[in-house]
């Protein structure tokens, strides 16, 4: 059996982009049971209401929905239990730091393989404000308008030197 490379994308979080101001990402390992690693191979997961925190020095993932096994039995896990994050001593130390600070949390980004094992990359980040939301958007809808505005002004050009030839 061949060995797996490179990164399989299985779920991400889109709204943690738009809610929160991301002030680093760190990619962590993932302690799972058989069945939530055949569940995740499915490609079934969310990370719409996760969120990590440091509890005695460890880091732990929170509220990350993985469905049951369709397969599984007695052995299967439960859909949101707490679990354990990998990630280096003094990355934890770090964070703790950081956290500590008002306002900041760690939320997971996205939940993919790599190399054939399970990875979530958590972000440090602050929570925006709605006016925050706002001008985020605001500043999106306007870079798409002056690409249109630009993509358009270079197919005159070309529509103009076109006729002249």
């Amino acid at each position: 059996m061949a060995k797996e490379t490179g990164r399989k994308l299985i779920a991400q979080n889109k709204k943690a982009r738009h809610d929160y101001h991301i002030m680093d990402t760190y990619e962590c390992g993932l302690v799972l049971t058989g069945t939530e690693v055949k569940s995740l191979r499915q490609g079934r997961a969310s990370l719409v209401d996760g969120f990590a925190q440091l509890d005695g020095g460890e880091a732990w993932l929170h509220n990350v929905h993985i469905p049951e096994y369709s397969q599984g039995t007695w052995t299967n896990h439960s859909a949101r239990r707490r679990r354990k994050l990998l990630l280096h001593r003094a990355e934890i130390d770090k964070l703790i730091g950081k956290t500590q600070e008002t306002g900041h949390t760690l939320v997971p980004l996205a939940l993919y393989f790599k190399d054939g094992r399970a990875k979530v990359e958590i972000a440090l980040a602050k929570g925006k404000k709605e006016y925050d939301k706002r001008q985020t958007l605001r500043e999106r809808q306007d870079r798409r308008e002056s690409e249109r505005a630009m993509s358009a002004a270079r197919r005159r050009q070309r529509a103009c030197s076109a006729q002249r030839a």
